[in-house]
């Protein structure tokens, strides 16, 4: 059986050619004093011009030339003008083939070439096995491969022959890591391993694929289940240690294999890859399922405390009315008292006659009742849903082992109080139980005078619990998600080398003394501006008179003009089928080949079986009802297709691809230069299956649902989108956008809305090199802050709310440089880092230092802000960009009424990067036609400027046809490589 080819043999020749464009042959092809001196050596010019030719070859692409093979003109000009030769000199060259093989030894000999043999053979396929283990797109290892030719002076031999040795060390890594991570795994664990794919009795269902099928709604009957599948997981006897003997690249490479595989395939592999794979995958299922434990851990129990706020507001609202009914028997009751004093008759008669003794004394029970301060405690609700949590605590505290630092050694030891409780069937706490984790709201529910109450002891532990998994002070060994804070970080070590290099990737000076003097001296003087500006009345649309702020906001106004040019341009867009739309902005980036297969690295034989599955995500329809609606793509060729080639890094690929070649256009240089973004999150309300696992967040109403969080660049260009849950700040997540998309933009400037700001973001900007201009609403509320022993001028004094801890924030440098290093770096996510010292109650060290930093900077851009109007102009400009891009989105997932109904995160994220992928796609092809339509409009004579033009967006839509059958297979497009703009016609023509 033939082997099957890893690039085809253009892909090759392209490896081996030589460049054609002027910069690169400036680049590869002048020659040096030590070519010159070896040129030199030829007295004839067809004889110097032929040695330099082959010097030329050996330096790139690393080979000789063949003995017909003629050089590139442009090659034979720029060297024959180095060595007094002219290029015609070459023929006389090329006819001696046995002097050029002379030289060819000649020069290898004064070059240090070598020649490939054997030897070298084995020893560079070896080489390539330790690079295969980590990568395995094959452009990638062949351009290692070349490039280590290349720097070894080996002269590269032909591309059946590298071909080979891709082959042998693809091969050779894999039984490698095969191999490294099956080793000691005994004949118990092997035989389990083998039975994950045996059907059980009576069912053709097999264990991976009960472990694979996670519920996933945050119910105690789930949790349960889930803890189940880890109890499983924990029988195999598989040692999670064993994921640390491969890279971790090649490990989760593996386990997404086995993820994806069906049973049946899996049996059909080798016996050492079919062991390795199904290790792998349970290691990482085991990892998957601790977090989705506690992460549902974390969402009850959030939710009996929403519920119980909302119950007890509800009951607060009842008692007001309740109140004024006991208020009212008992003002009767005292005026009789009063009137029966003034009287002189028997008061205790008075009150029987007046409103009735039973009545009277039913009505002081209930006032006493409602005048309790549980009674508007949400901590009582919460109290009377402990069956709820009966439910699941003592299987949850039996499944993990908590582990945390000294400061929650006392919950832990309330937790274990807990769990043995439990385990040994008893319903009270031993007589001295750890109370020094208990708040002061919680202790009059916890600690009363007859005891300890258990069911308060328990809620309050388990609450306690979820808020220090969220800080990170408490952790557990297995979970990505919840594991130790310092094993986020880069390792110390690492970052104290790359400190003492001078390597760190941080946008600030490494001592902190030297950056608060930095900023100390720049806040002074652009207070002093500020302050100068507006005691003069000079500051443009903001108000500092009476010690308060107010700033106008900004007013958008889009010139008639411009809104003109608009209509008129797209009235000029031909009509287009979002299918025809796809393929033909795929022909001009190819993104389609970004979607490689998972174990292959090869990009799809069947480009509109890609496209169709894309489709599918981005307009909301779903496999199922778009192999229904595309004819030719069947259910089972989409699910395929979906599931090796569509994964959350290929669509991070294709979309880079499109920004990338939308960037690069002349039109959307007139909106901006890739310099600055926006992000906005985009509320989708959760349905049918996805209800249960949607958040409500009262902002939009009382529906679950979720978020896309999107960053959409100055040229309008969505370059990086994620989904966040409905409830999340959107501030943790403003850093991840920034840093962790594959464009080739380089963004400066960032604009928020307020919710996207914090402190904490400030100080992060900052470290990180971004800078970070919020529109935030209550600015007026949000405090100055100056360095010690600086003072503000006195118009500005009214807006200082302190002064910086210096101490504090000087003793912490080392650990915010490398906590920037860590994020930079990918050790770890700003989100992830964000969320943890956010949570912390009695903030840590790292938390207060990076907010004393954040308040700096923040006050630095707040003067900024007041002082500059321009800055204001752009933030306003830039957010509008990313809400026109919304509902750009919300027209294209229209289908299930828009609403995620996906009940996997996992789904989640295809849909949310399957919709920014087709409004790319839409932007990038509105705006070639925008740019056709401009050039047709000017050609008529129309105001057709760079000012006008700004106005205009590519974010239109009615042009194209979303709904109908979806089919592939547009008509050839004109030379010119656009379709013709329509032309529009009188209602009144003939």
């Amino acid at each position: 059986m033939a082997r099957r080819r890893l690039l085809t043999e253009e892909q090759w020749a392209r490896f081996l050619a030589v460049p054609d464009d002027e910069r690169a042959m400036v680049r590869h092809y002048t020659l040096g004093r030590d070519d010159l001196d070896i040129v030199a050596l030829r007295r004839t010019p067809h004889t110097r011009l032929g040695c330099a030719i082959l010097l030329c070859y050996l330096h790139h692409p690393g080979r000789v030339p063949g003995p017909d093979e003629r050089p590139p003109t442009a090659l034979l000009e720029f060297v024959a003008r180095q060595v007094a030769a002219e290029p015609e000199d070459f023929i006389a060259y090329s006819r001696r083939d046995q002097n050029r093989r002379e030289q060819v030894a000649a020069i290898m000999a004064r070059t240090g070439h070598r020649a490939f043999d054997r030897t070298l053979f084995r020893d560079l396929a070896a080489w390539l096995t330790s690079k295969a283990q980590i990568a395995r797109d094959s452009i990638i290892l062949a351009t290692t491969l070349i490039d280590e030719f290349r720097r070894r002076r080996i002269l590269i031999p032909s591309a059946a022959i590298l071909e080979l040795m891709l082959h042998q060390a693809r091969g050779r890594a894999e039984r490698i890591l095969h191999r490294a991570l099956v080793e000691g795994i005994d004949q118990r664990s092997t035989d389990a391993l083998d039975r994950l794919l045996t059907p059980w009795a009576d069912t053709e269902t097999t264990m991976l694929a009960w472990l694979r099928r996670v519920p996933a709604a945050p119910t105690a009957r789930n949790m349960l289940a889930v803890i189940e599948r880890l109890t499983a997981l924990k029988a195999l006897g598989i040692d999670r240690a064993s994921r640390a003997r491969v890279p971790e690249v090649a490990f989760e490479r593996l386990a997404a294999e086995g993820l994806r595989m069906t049973p049946q395939h899996l049996q059909d592999l080798a016996t050492s890859r079919r062991r390795a794979v199904l290790t792998a995958t349970a290691i990482r299922l085991e990892m998957d399922l601790t977090d989705v434990t506690l992460s549902m851990f974390d969402k009850l129990i959030g939710s009996l405390a929403r519920k119980a706020e909302r119950r007890t507001a509800e009951n607060t609202l009842r008692s007001v009315r309740d109140t004024q009914t006991q208020l009212r028997v008992l003002l009767t009751a005292c005026k009789a008292v009063i009137g029966a004093r003034e009287a002189g008759t028997d008061p205790f008669e008075a009150v029987d006659q007046g409103v009735g003794w039973f009545r009277f004394m039913k009505c002081v029970t209930d006032s006493e009742a409602l005048a309790k301060p549980e009674a508007a405690d949400p901590r009582t609700e919460m109290l009377g849903r402990y069956a709820t949590v009966r439910a699941f605590a003592p299987t949850l505290l039996n499944r993990f082992t908590f582990l945390g630092s000294s400061s929650v050694t006392p919950l832990l030891r309330a937790l274990d109080v807990i769990r043995v409780m439990h385990a040994a069937g008893r319903r009270t706490l031993p007589d001295k139980p750890p109370t020094g984790f208990i708040r002061r709201s919680w202790r009059p529910f916890v600690i009363k005078k007859e005891g300890i109450d258990r069911k308060a002891y328990e809620i309050c532990a388990l609450s306690e619990l979820r808020d220090r998994l969220r800080a990170g002070d408490i952790w557990v060994e297995g979970s990505r998600q919840y594991r130790d804070f310092e094993s986020c970080l880069m390792p110390r070590p690492t970052f104290d080398i790359l400190r003492e290099e001078g390597a760190l990737p941080v946008a600030i000076l490494r001592n902190a003394e030297g950056h608060l003097a930095e900023r100390g001296a720049e806040l002074d003087r652009i207070a002093a501006e500020v302050a100068g500006l507006a005691g003069k009345g000079l500051l443009e649309d903001v108000d500092l008179s009476n010690g308060e702020l107010r700033v106008t906001p900004i007013r958008d106004t889009t010139p008639p003009e411009a809104e003109e040019l608009g209509r008129r341009a797209y009235d000029l867009m031909p009509r287009i089928k979002v299918t025809d739309l796809l393929l033909e902005v795929d022909g001009w980036t190819d993104f389609s080949g970004c979607f490689t297969h998972q174990r292959s690295g090869r990009p799809a034989d069947d480009r509109a079986a890609v496209l169709t599955a894309v489709l599918a995500d981005g307009i909301n329809l779903g496999l199922s009802r778009m192999s229904e609606a595309c004819r030719g793509s069947s259910m089972r060729q989409l699910a395929w297709m979906h599931d090796w080639h569509v994964r959350d890094d290929t669509y991070m690929a294709a979309l880079a691809r499109i920004i990338d070649t939308h960037r690069a256009l002349p039109l959307a240089t007139v909106w901006g230069d890739g310099r600055t973004s926006s992000s906005d999150g985009q509320f989708y309300r959760a349905g049918g299956r996805g209800e249960a696992i949607g958040d409500v967040n009262a902002h939009h109403g009382n529906e679950p649902g979720i978020a896309f969080y999107t960053h959409v660049s100055d040229q309008y260009g969505p370059y990086h989108t994620k989904v966040i849950a409905a409830t999340a700040s959107e501030a943790p997540h403003v850093i991840d956008g920034l840093l962790h998309h594959q464009s080739g933009l380089a963004v400066e400037e960032h604009y928020t809305d307020t919710g996207g700001a914090s402190d904490h973001v400030f100080g992060l900007c900052a470290l990180l090199g971004f800078r970070f201009a919020p529109r935030i609403r209550d600015l007026k509320d949000r405090r100055l802050y100056l360095l010690p022993g600086r003072e503000a001028p006195a118009m500005l004094q009214p807006l200082v709310g302190g002064t910086i801890d210096i101490d504090h924030l000087t003793a912490n440098w080392a650990e915010l440089l490398r906590l920037a290093t860590s994020i930079h770096s990918g050790t770890t996510t700003a989100s992830a880092m964000l969320r943890r010292l956010s949570a912390y109650p009695r903030q840590n060290g790292l938390a207060l230092a990076l907010r004393e930093l954040g308040r700096i900077e923040r006050t630095a851009f707040t003067l900024q802000w007041l002082r500059d109007p321009g800055l204001r102009r752009r933030a306003n400009a830039g957010l509008n960009k990313g809400e026109a891009r919304n509902a750009l989105a919300r027209a294209i997932f229209f289908n299930r009424l828009g609403e995620m109904r996906d009940r996997s995160f996992e789904n989640q994220v295809f849909r949310a990067s399957g919709l920014n992928l087709l409004v790319s796609a839409i932007i990038l092809w509105n705006t070639r036609y925008l740019e056709a339509a401009f050039a047709e409009l000017a050609s008529q004579g129309h105001a057709v400027t760079p000012e006008l033009m700004r106005h205009v967006a590519p974010l239109g839509w009615e042009h194209v046809g979303l709904t109908g059958d979806y089919v592939w297979g547009a008509d050839p497009l004109p030379e010119t490589g656009l379709r013709p703009l329509r032309r529009m016609q009188s209602l009144l023509a003939a």
